[in-house]
């Protein structure tokens, strides 16, 4: 019989639910679909809600309209990290309307990042929102049931979920705004435009100038299929990218003249292979060759692989680091070439925050799951295209999570280890469905993402009200940050070298007369 967690569920299920790409991201389909089983729903009743939820409720609908707007019009521009022009200017857009003040653009050296805030009073808390706004490669689609081209023919697309994220958690800054000025409550919203998430996270960027140094907290929520919080950790990481630069030669007339910078990124991964067997089983190690040469007939010059690493905290992915930086020396002494190592991005593990997430909780079970006839037919004629139960959206939330380890990361992480940091997930696709695939893209552009934003943003801006004017509730909060956190400074993962993300696309990379980047147009 599998182990049982809290709450009657098994730990398989629980470390399904979650796995993924934000604190508790892609659940695998069978833990989703246990959910929806009464046997997987928590004992007993359920929390009070807090009195804070139904006036965020009101608040929130006060700012509908410009939350779904940045939903909406995100989705449909579906542009790629690092790239996410547009995109940082729709919020950018709507937070002016708001009354927040842009504090910087191209905050941290990421050029598509943002930072805005509003104060009321002297002093007060200060709470932090982390919305995202970038899409993925290959995942465009309409808002249809069915994987078709979208509107515009884009591509990309939002198979993440990132314009709800995005709306949700300007938007609970917004209502957030409203709830305060009603109380006349002292303090700082600050929203954190955290682009390029799906690669160079500027999240990392902006840690490492400690940006998020003098909030209280830090809310965000990640798309799932189901809604969910807890103490849920996930894994450090290191990205690198080793090059081996050999001498070419004809293959077939004089082979000895060359030296194979192939081969010796194939002696890397098999020196990869031969360590496997001695890491801890919480180590994660995967790569692809993204050059490997030309033609078989010429001996290749150049070969790159990109890596990455992870474990389940800083110390342990710097000491395989550097055990992989000595695997890509001995290839290339092995086959007389050179290697060159660049260690160009890395996250901290999330340290969660137990009051934090039983609070958010609180606040999750205190918006009901609701959905229409045809919003779950919609979800059920994508579960039929992948041939998974046609159950539809989930209906409850999963039991609190109890301390759990996965195996993904996420550039929150960073920012967790700086200040408390809450995160929860919640439904914008159906059960059975993982993150990063069409149905995501789909369903983030008609009514359940709608929902997804509108629903988030209530819990969102609930939570942080409760922080704004609880002592007690941040005092636990801090306490627990501290407990967990210890006393080991916070060191960036980013090398010091590094200023600006690897991969910028050109048209973003300021040149040398450039004094301010301001008003720089996509060429999509």
């Amino acid at each position: 019989m599998a182990e049982k967690s809290r709450g009657g569920v098994n730990r398989r299920e629980a470390l399904g639910a979650a796995t993924g790409a934000a604190a508790i991201g892609l659940a695998t389909p069978s833990a989703v679909l246990a959910q929806a089983a009464p046997s997987v729903q928590s004992a007993g009743a359920p929390p009070a809600p807090p009195t804070s939820s139904a006036v965020a409720a009101r608040a929130v609908n006060e700012v509908r309209d410009p939350i779904l707007r940045i939903s909406r019009e995100t989705w449909a521009l579906a542009e790629l990290s690092l790239a996410e022009v547009k995109s940082a200017e729709v919020h950018v857009r709507e937070l002016e309307a708001q009354g927040f003040r842009i504090v910087s653009r191209g905050t941290a050296g990421v050029p598509t990042a943002f930072m805005a805030e509003w104060k009321q009073g002297n002093g007060g808390p200060v709470i932090g929102y982390l919305p995202e706004y970038d899409a993925l490669p290959g995942l465009g689609n309409a808002a249809e049931p069915r994987e078709t081209p979208g509107p515009t023919g884009k591509a990309s697309g939002h198979g993440c979920g990132h314009n709800t994220i995005g709306a949700g958690c300007t938007g609970a800054a917004f209502a957030l705004k409203k709830m305060m000025e009603a109380q006349r409550t002292p303090g700082t919203i600050r929203v954190y435009g955290c682009a390029a998430e799906e690669t160079e996270g500027a999240k990392v960027y902006m840690a490492r100038e400690n940006l998020f140094a003098d909030c209280d907290a830090v809310l965000a929520f990640h798309p799932a299929p189901f809604a969910g919080a807890g103490t849920v950790r996930m894994n450090a990481t290191n990205n690198a990218k080793i090059i081996f630069r050999g001498t070419t030669a004809h293959a077939g007339n004089s082979p000895w003249e060359g030296r194979s910078a192939l081969k010796a990124a194939e002696m890397f991964g098999m020196g990869i292979q031969m360590m496997r067997e001695h890491i801890l089983p919480t180590a994660r190690i995967h790569y692809i060759y993204e050059a490997a040469g030309v033609a078989p007939n010429v001996t290749p010059d150049f070969a790159q692989i990109w890596i990455t690493i992870r474990d389940i905290d800083r110390d342990k992915v710097n000491g395989m680091t550097d055990w992989i930086r000595q695997i890509a020396d001995g290839a290339a002494m092995a086959t007389q070439t050179k290697a060159e190592f660049d260690l160009f991005f890395g996250m901290y593990d999330l340290l969660p925050n137990e009051p934090l997430a039983q609070h958010l909780y609180r606040h999750i079970a205190a918006v009901p799951l609701e959905w229409t006839t045809e919003e779950q037919n919609f979800a059920k004629a994508c579960q039929k295209a992948f041939n998974v139960p046609e159950v539809g959206m989930a209906t409850k939330a999963l039991p609190f999570l109890k301390d759990i380890s996965a195996g993904g990361s996420t550039d929150i992480g960073d920012i967790s280890y700086q200040v408390p940091a809450g995160v929860f997930a919640w439904p914008t696709l159906p059960l059975g469905i993982g993150l990063h695939t069409w149905p995501v893209t789909a369903c983030g552009g008609m009514s359940i993402g709608d929902k997804g934003s509108l629903n988030t943003a209530r819990i969102l801006a609930a939570a942080g009200f409760d922080l704004m004017t609880d002592p007690t509730l941040r005092a636990s909060v801090k306490a627990d940050f501290v407990k967990r956190r210890g006393v080991k400074p916070f060191q960036s993962p980013l090398p010091p070298t590094r200023k600006a993300p690897l991969t910028l696309p050109s048209f973003l990379v300021k040149g040398g007369q450039d004094d301010v980047f301001s008003g720089v147009k996509s060429e999509t």
